[in-house]
């Protein structure tokens, strides 16, 4: 099986699952503690998951701290459920490319809602047209289904002069791209970043007032309850640390791959801007394809018809309508993404299988 869905999920690193192993240990390695117990056995888990926060803080700018969630999508609940006192209504913003758990939750606080366009490249004005009042504004950093990487700076800033908190999901962005410097609330998920499933983050700037969602206990801060589990704060911070580190030779082998990529898919169409976009996404469509039957007749590559969070709805993707494209235009289109672990003879396999199988149906 070739592996080309990277915006789904990318492989677990290998120092990140050796970095978790200890932490899952029974009684002979006594790495089992529970972190927020004060014997010497929780002492150990705590300070193994502190290392952790410390690494994916490094990720993020300075001036804040992280808060370890279940997932970035309960991060982003965090971040706009979090910032909403009782009764506030007032407007909040957001891109008509988002994620659906910041669109659905924006939605479901009860306030206007401000879905702001983007034009054919898939790109938000630097400056959008916010209605007065506005208090949060939520742009994605690197979009989850055609790569591409929004002015956050800009629009940050332009958010700060109306007062609005600038909430950014850097999902697909941290370890990859500089991260949105001057945010109030940065999302993040380990399985992006070749950490494990089951743990995200959500870093928050010093000053900024949040009520938790999940209560019970209090342990992250009196922010999110429930015990932390060592295991995936672990691994989740050594493949932080290895994101951190390896950001310029990941970005070159990327890089290396997408060149060849593009000249594998001549004959296809480019969704989204090439230019202010992550490299490691390549979302294609070709006039006329039955993307189902392409999928089931090149099993042995792992690719996308869009997000794997909205695969098997049968709406076209509310991403691909946005940038302007139609139903059949947005339905004939794929995604495929490589990364750290990808090779050049794995997508020049992959790109032959899928051209040979896309060719049969003209």
């Amino acid at each position: 099986m070739i592996y080309c869905d990277y915006q789904a999920t990318t492989p677990l690193a290998p120092e990140a699952r050796e970095e978790m192993l200890r932490w899952l240990d029974g009684p002979a390695g006594q790495g089992f503690g529970n972190p927020h117990s004060p014997h010497r056995l929780g002492r150990m888990a705590a300070a193994a998951v502190e290392l952790a926060r410390e690494r994916v803080a490094a990720l993020c700018p300075p001036g804040g701290s992280v808060v370890f969630t279940g997932s970035a999508t309960e991060a982003l609940n965090l971040a706009l459920r979090g910032s909403t006192a009782p009764g506030d209504i007032r407007p909040v913003a957001v891109s008509a490319i988002e994620h659906a758990a910041v669109l659905d939750t924006a939605h479901a606080l009860g306030g206007p809602v401000n879905v702001l366009t983007v034009d054919a490249a898939g790109m938000v004005a630097e400056e959008p047209d916010l209605v007065p009042d506005t208090r949060l504004v939520a742009v994605m950093q690197v979009n989850n289904e055609i790569g591409t990487i929004q002015p956050v700076e800009a629009i940050a800033a332009h958010a700060k002069r109306i007062g609005a908190l600038f909430v950014c999901d850097a999902v697909q962005g941290a370890g990859k791209v500089a991260p949105p410097a001057n945010a109030e609330m940065i999302a993040i998920s380990a399985h992006k970043l070749y950490g494990p499933k089951g743990i995200g983050a959500l870093w928050v700037r010093e000053g900024v007032e949040l009520a938790p969602i999940v209560t019970g206990g209090g342990q992250e801060m009196g922010l999110r309850s429930g015990t932390l589990s060592p295991a995936l704060c672990a691994g989740f911070g050594m493949a932080a640390k290895l994101a951190f580190e390896q950001q310029e030779a990941d970005a070159r082998h990327v890089e290396t791959l997408w060149k060849r990529a593009g000249e594998l898919f001549s004959g296809w169409t480019l969704n989204g801007s090439a230019e202010m976009r992550w490299h490691g996404n390549l979302n294609l469509r070709r006039d006329g394809l039955d993307v189902a039957r392409l999928m089931a007749d090149v099993r042995d590559v792992a690719f996308s018809a869009g997000s794997a969070c909205a695969s098997g709805s049968g709406r076209p993707s509310h991403v691909l309508s946005a940038i302007g494209l139609d139903r059949k235009q947005a339905k004939s289109s794929i995604r495929l993404g490589f990364g750290r672990y990808s090779t050049l003879a794995e997508i020049e396999e992959a790109a032959e299988k899928i051209n040979a199988a896309a060719q049969k149906q003209e």
